[in-house]
């Protein structure tokens, strides 16, 4: 095994990328439900306004309705729990910037306490793993707050209107639920089903193998976390279980596996159709599985991931600091050279901010010019927007829902309508002309992506380096015991199902660790030989514990055609970010 100090050697600047910026993608199987969450939270709040003609109030009932983005692929049980803490994120910052507003109107106190927010919203929700659309909801939302004139004596009615509007979120984000209580568990299983497939229709050796095959085996894992966020284990879900075990019978033995079985699969486990009933699976290996989850609702309470953010050595500090930095000089220089409005610049300095600096450039070209052509279709839409009071909420619903439809092909594509929805909540409370609009959204934009852009090259995250050593450390010990339980021959099979459990979790994280460090700057040689030897290494092992747990009992390969595998290809791609 390669040491680190025998790595190539790496450009301690990576290049930037051009060249497929502005793709369109794939459409996800989340888009439909967040948009018609997202419109149907925001209806009534905004029809009962509109009848009272206090439409001045609609965006304190947005910053609630905007709560139900948020969840969507979480397993019922959770997302209970979840969109309530989300709801109480929204909450507490709307609190911070309404009591500031109305204390100071000093701008620079205002930007300053903005970044402040921001940097803590995007740490907590990278911390939490909280997923699309991630902080740049909740920034959006306080930042604007932060500098819409405020009075203590109104704060309480319009925290009231907000509060109610985030509970009516919270109950059209578990309404599904109702008629699907096994949606999401369906929906990660198909996604695994989807991956692996697209990993045994692929090259079968070099890096783009190397790539698919992290990707099946994260689906996988993400699955599997998936059923155990359900808690109960209900005949649905042994039924997915099997299901997962057969795409990690593919993983360990990919000669052995048929990709369009595979991809036939997980066309029947999306929707409400009955499940395939998996043949073949050793049924004493299977009933470990119960007891994992037992094993799991016993173990100690590790260090809550909050506290691991903050701690010292931690890599998202870094995060913190150049979330801090840049949107504090985006919304001072903003101001600086006039602008009425530097929270548009704040909330882009946030939104570029990405996993590294390679993805940090990317996502500002995104961002800017997503940007430009969406003032033109405000610009388009301000006489309609202006000609009735109704047809101002119309357009805002019907952005709404347009933006989640996009943005997932894209991120510039869903800028297009999330920019002039942006700019019509502004017209709640008073008309603007569109051209002093159009004009502050175009200059704070390109001045938070440009500060953005500099924070992130010069703030620079040392740590993902050292991330990622610790992340290679944890992968060769978990690979070492489970070599070292496969060699007794008296092991049992609720321990070997830990060690392969323990061990596709510590390959899943030393991928992201590896992909984070890649596209960071000011970087030491990254040790890829030793990412790529542990990789391969750890994916034998997982070969062989699927088959000593007996998982690979049947072969189950068939003639079947391979156009559902291409299917397969087509729908196995990564789930887009959502921000504002």
């Amino acid at each position: 095994m390669s040491s680190p100090s025998s790595a190539p050697a790496r450009p301690r600047v990576t290049k930037l990328p051009l060249a497929g910026v502005l793709r369109p993608g794939k459409l996800n199987d989340l888009w439909f439900k967040r948009a018609t969450g997202n419109v149907a939270s925001m209806l009534v709040p905004m029809v009962v306004l509109l009848l009272l003609d206090r439409l001045d109030l609609a965006p304190y009932t947005m910053a609630g309705s905007l709560c139900a983005l948020y969840g969507h692929n979480i397993p019922y049980a959770r997302r209970a729990r979840v969109v309530l803490w989300v709801v109480a994120g929204m909450l507490s910052g709307l609190a911070v910037a309404m009591l500031t507003s109305a204390a100071t109107d000093s701008v620079a106190l205002l930007v300053l306490v903005g970044a402040v927010l921001v940097a803590l919203q995007k740490v907590v929700c990278e911390a939490t793993g909280i997923g699309a659309p991630g902080p740049v909801i909740l920034a959006f939302v306080s930042s604007a707050t932060l500098f819409v004139p405020q009075t203590f004596g109104a704060i309480p009615g319009h925290f009231g209107l907000a509060a109610g509007a985030a509970a009516l979120s919270w109950c059209v984000t578990m309404a599904p639920g109702l008629l699907r209580p096994n949606g999401p568990e369906r929906r990660a299983t198909a996604r695994a089903l989807e991956a692996t497939a697209a990993l045994l229709v692929g090259e079968h050796s070099g890096p783009a193998h190397d790539r698919a095959r992290s990707a099946a085996a994260a689906a996988v894992e993400a699955a599997w976390h998936s059923l155990y966020a359900a808690r109960r284990r209900t005949p649905v879900r042994r039924a997915l279980e099997r299901l997962l075990v057969r795409a990690e019978t593919a993983l360990a033995s990919p000669q052995e596996a048929d990709a369009a079985l595979l991809a036939d699969y997980a066309s029947r486990v999306r929707g409400t159709r009955p499940l395939p009933h998996v043949e073949g699976l050793d049924e004493n290996a299977l009933s470990e599985l119960a007891g994992i989850d037992i094993e799991r609702a016993t173990r100690p309470r590790a260090q809550h991931p909050l506290l691991r953010a903050f701690a010292p050595g931690s890599p998202l500090l870094p995060v913190l600091a150049r979330v801090f930095l840049g949107s504090l000089l985006a919304g001072l220089a903003a101001w600086g050279i006039g602008s009425d409005r530097p929270y548009w610049a704040i909330v882009t300095a946030l939104s570029i901010f990405q996993t590294n600096v390679t993805t940090t450039w990317t996502r500002a070209i995104q961002r800017v010019f997503g940007n430009l052509v969406g003032v033109g279709v405000f610009a388009a839409l301000a006489p309609l927007a202006h000609a009735t009071p109704a047809a101002l909420v119309v357009l805002v619903l019907c952005l709404c829902f347009a933006a989640e439809a996009f943005m997932p092909r894209n991120y510039w594509m869903g800028q297009i309508w999330v920019t002039p929805m942006a700019l019509l909540v502004s017209e709640f409370a008073a008309a603007h002309p569109t051209g002093e609009l159009v004009g502050d959204r175009v200059l704070d934009s390109v001045v938070g992506a440009l500060v953005g852009i500099v924070a992130a090259f010069f703030v620079t995250n040392r740590r993902a380096g050292a991330h990622l050593e610790r992340a290679l450390t944890a992968a060769e010990a978990a690979q070492r015991e489970t070599e070292a339980l496969l060699a007794r021959p008296g092991a049992s099979p609720a321990a070997l199902e830990r060690a392969r459990r323990g061990l596709t979790g510590a390959l899943v994280a030393v991928r992201a660790a590896a992909d984070a460090a890649a596209g960071e700057w000011w970087q030491r040689a990254l040790p890829e030989e030793r990412v790529l030897d542990a990789e391969r290494a750890g994916h034998r092992t997982l070969a062989s514990t699927v088959a000593r747990q007996g998982f690979l009992a049947a072969g189950g390969h068939t003639d079947r055609a391979t156009a559902t595998a291409e299917e397969a290809v087509r729908r196995a791609r990564p789930q887009e970010d959502t921000p504002v």
